[in-house]
């Protein structure tokens, strides 16, 4: 029988060498928000000076990364409701990645979806959201990868679309035996896509993106179309293609 409490010694006796390059999608409005408050270039970079002196500082191994990096490391403020390798809380931050740009949207799509359905009075956007896609560069010496086994046994446990504690139980302990990065399956797709889930700003092996898109994303009562500018590539989903998520499955598409 099959178990998913995993000891730091065990997670540390399956830690394995990874490197690679994922991608994160972004909401595509750090300089676009800030310029409609103000009338030059000159005003705009005072005003995103004193909005960066209102957050927390960057912890001192992730001050020489780009802001794209470094972001996920920094929020000391309470993290509200949890994510599936983070608790909720005063907790340390998690770089959430995929390994295709494509996985990295869908998985944005399905947040924004989910939004919706629990706001079923909420009419659906008149235009498309713009994202930004980013990819790093990442390599470590301790990686666990729930993919393969012997940790491929509880595909279930670790894709469940509710249920986080055993994922944030599996990250506590990994984090205690200094594992840095965790590879497991989109809980979010229909298919077998992979994430990563980054626990240290070390394992970057390159302090700024090494490649960027921009991807738009468009709701309707037909379902989600989404595109990219550069390379050109589009296609559309249906809420079937999120997994097994009942919430998106079943909400009502005519608003």
């Amino acid at each position: 029988m099959s178990s998913t409490i995993w000891t730091p010694e065990e997670l540390s006796f399956n830690a394995r060498p990874i490197e690679g390059r994922a991608w994160r999608a972004v909401e595509a409005q750090h300089q676009v928000s800030t310029a409609k408050l103000t009338d030059n270039s000159s005003e705009q970079a005072r005003l995103e000076h004193i909005i960066e002196a209102t957050k927390p500082l960057i912890p001192i191994e992730c001050r020489h990364l780009h802001f794209l990096l470094s972001t996920p490391f920094r929020y000391g403020s309470p993290y509200p409701s949890g994510s599936r390798f983070r608790r909720a809380g005063l907790t340390p931050g998690v770089f959430y990645a995929s390994e295709l740009a494509r996985t990295a949207i869908t998985e944005i799509a399905f947040w924004r979806l989910l939004f919706f359905a629990e706001s079923p009075q909420t009419p659906w956007p008149k235009n498309p959201g713009e994202y930004t896609a980013f990819a790093v560069e990442f390599r470590t010496e301790r990686a666990i990868d729930l993919t393969s086994a012997p940790f491929e046994r509880d595909r279930d446990v670790w894709r469940h679309p509710i249920d986080y504690e055993p994922c944030q139980s599996l990250a506590d302990n990994a984090r205690a035996s200094g594992i840095e990065i965790v590879k497991y399956e989109s809980a979010r797709t229909a298919g077998r896509a992979t994430n990563f889930a980054l626990f240290s700003c070390r394992v970057f092996t390159k302090s700024e993106e090494v490649n960027r898109q921009t991807w738009r994303i468009h709701l309707s009562r037909t379902g989600v179309r989404i595109f990219c500018e550069m390379p050109p590539l589009n296609f559309d989903l249906l809420s079937s293609d999120f997994g097994a998520d009942r919430r998106v499955q079943t909400m009502n598409w005519n608003r």
